[in-house]
């Protein structure tokens, strides 16, 4: 999801079908943090609008308050955050094992049976 901050507030609430002044509630409850230029103005991303949408579905179609709204986006949150640790941890064990590859092919000297040893086929 694109984060860069895009659109300013009136914007992004004309895209979203709401008005500003629930952009800046909805930033007050903490459900949102847009991002801010050096002059304080509000800068909404493709992410920002995409959170805006889903509390607008919750609200609206799913009837949550905005204390259950809340929970459902800390929980979403906690949700990436362990999607993000989970691929990461992922990516660090197919390195490791990647790596124990490497190190027995390294050690691993190809083996011929001594003539004589192994015994011929009768007829």
């Amino acid at each position: 999801m694109d984060d860069r901050p895009r659109y300013m507030i009136s914007v992004a609430a004309e895209l979203v079908g709401m008005h500003p002044q629930t952009l800046r509630i909805y930033e007050s409850k903490g459900l949102l943090r847009p991002k801010r230029t050096s002059g304080n103005t509000r800068l909404y991303s493709e992410a920002d609008l995409e959170r805006l949408r889903l509390i607008q579905q919750l609200t609206n179609d799913f009837g949550l308050n905005l204390a259950g709204v809340e929970q459902v986006i800390r929980l979403e949150d906690e949700l990436e955050q362990m999607r993000r640790r989970l691929d990461r941890m992922e990516r660090q064990m197919h390195a490791a094992i990647n790596e124990v590859h490497k190190q027995y092919r390294r050690d691993l000297v190809p083996w011929k049976p001594p003539i004589g040893i192994v015994p011929t086929s009768r007829r």
